[in-house]
């Protein structure tokens, strides 16, 4: 996996630089601010070496705000089959809602089969390197992957959509926008494999998703994070 990571913090940006090179994984390219991301991207791309996944602070120079986050809006209206990373200690509403929005729901130029993978953790829960790497495994797939926190928030006084769902059904949902497995979601919630296949189908069904609809498991996660009232 090809990675570029951006972070204003040369500690951690070196930290996360030795973890997942110790990883097999390669480092393109390194950034302490929003410019130097924009054009450390735009340079690998030109050179051939398009990254699998970016990671990006949200708070970053120059403005020291969202300005992170907003390269990586950029970034995906850019490079709308770049998979991206956001890393921050808080979460910064707006600006997220801004990134998953049209991800994957056929609103955008690219489709469903080629949107890259997104994910937005806090660093402050990021606590075991294999869940970190599975992380970054699932969103270089075209995956999402969400921090509980931030789902949490993006959806806050925004789940007309969701309120068909029954309380486990929602459980199921949360899970599965932490990018886990539905034999893994059986084992969080000690319940049969053919008990969250059920859940799973009903989420699909309550959420208007038919057997026939592309990559019907990413559609759900995103209306659990951007549903509209």
């Amino acid at each position: 996996m090809k990675l570029i990571i951006a972070d204003d913090s040369a500690l951690l940006r070196e930290g996360l630089v030795s973890l997942v090179e110790r990883q097999g994984h390669e480092v393109i390219s390194q950034a302490a601010t929003a410019p130097e991301l924009i054009l450390a991207l735009a340079t690998a791309v030109h050179d051939g070496r398009r990254p699998d996944v970016v990671i990006t602070d949200v708070r970053m120079p120059p403005g020291m705000r969202d300005d992170g986050l907003a390269a990586a809006i950029n970034i995906r209206r850019d490079y709308p089959g770049m998979g991206i990373l956001v890393l921050s200690q808080y979460v910064a509403t707006a600006h997220a809602t801004d990134l998953f929005n049209g991800w994957g729901d056929g609103s955008s130029m690219v489709s469903p089969q080629e949107a890259g993978g997104l994910g937005y953790l806090l660093k402050d829960r990021i606590s075991r390197v294999a869940d970190f790497m599975r992380s970054l495994s699932i969103i270089a797939a075209g995956g999402v992957v969400v921090d509980p926190e931030v789902a949490t928030r993006l959806i806050h006084g925004r789940r007309t959509a969701l309120d068909r769902l029954s309380a486990r059904e929602f459980e199921v949902l949360e899970l599965m926008s932490q990018g886990l497995s539905n034999q893994q979601i059986a084992e969080r919630l000690y319940l049969s494999a053919s008990a969250v296949s059920k859940h799973v189908t009903n989420v699909f069904m309550k959420l208007e998703l038919p057997a026939g609809e592309d990559n019907r498991r990413v559609r759900a996660v995103l209306a659990y994070l951007t549903a509209n009232d």
